[in-house]
């Protein structure tokens, strides 16, 4: 190493926070504009599957008249399941057709997507391609910013970095709607930003 780089590269790192360290552009979160129209439309086309709305109708029956101190009862034995060995209400919603279509349609994009959960009209899981934290959306964003804002809403979350796979995350949400456009639902996928930027980049 020459005298002189040492010397800028000792000048740089005294300015340096205690414990920083070197970012690189490929570290940065790409563009949330990544998620685009024609990304969106890829969404409503494996929508379309009649599992999709026959199960979300369903649970909508099944919960008509659902006061929130159910709901409420619900999302804390969904969380008090998660640390158990016994889960019946996990294992119902992981078992149904929709989450086995939702876990093929995962699996099929090859890394693409890391999460997919479809909700009702009260924000309950109906389902999921993997076990979420908690079984009740409806006070979350993903919920609140689609199903009551029309068929057509969008919410594009901020993205996150995940620590365990050193790639960028970002939640698409929108409203899932009947063939009069009327709201049934929400969705909720969970994007690999990362490969999404690789995937445009090398298209």
């Amino acid at each position: 190493m020459s005298r002189m780089y040492s010397v800028i590269l000792a000048a740089i790192l005294s300015v340096l926070p205690l414990g920083a360290s070197f970012t690189s552009a490929a570290e940065s979160a790409p563009p949330k504009s990544l998620i685009d129209d024609g990304t969106i439309k890829e969404l409503h086309q494996w929508l379309s599957n009649a599992v999709v709305h026959l199960s979300i109708d369903s649970q909508n029956r099944k919960y008509a008249s659902i006061s929130q101190n159910t709901i409420d009862n619900l999302d804390k034995q969904w969380r008090a399941e998660r640390k158990t060995q016994d889960q019946p209400l996990i294992a119902a919603i992981l078992s149904s057709p929709l989450s086995n279509y939702l876990t093929q349609i995962q699996a099929a994009s090859s890394g693409l997507y890391t999460e997919i959960f479809i909700m009702d009209a009260h924000g309950l899981n109906v389902g999921q391609s993997s076990i979420t934290s908690d079984f009740w959306q409806g006070d979350e964003g993903k919920f609140q910013k689609t199903f009551s804002k029309g068929a057509s809403a969008v919410f594009i979350d901020e993205p996150e970095f995940n620590e365990d796979t050193k790639t960028w995350r970002v939640q698409v949400s929108m409203t899932i709607a009947d063939n009069k456009q009327q709201p049934i639902g929400a969705i909720t996928v969970e994007f690999n930003l990362t490969e999404l930027a690789r995937r445009k980049t090398s298209a």
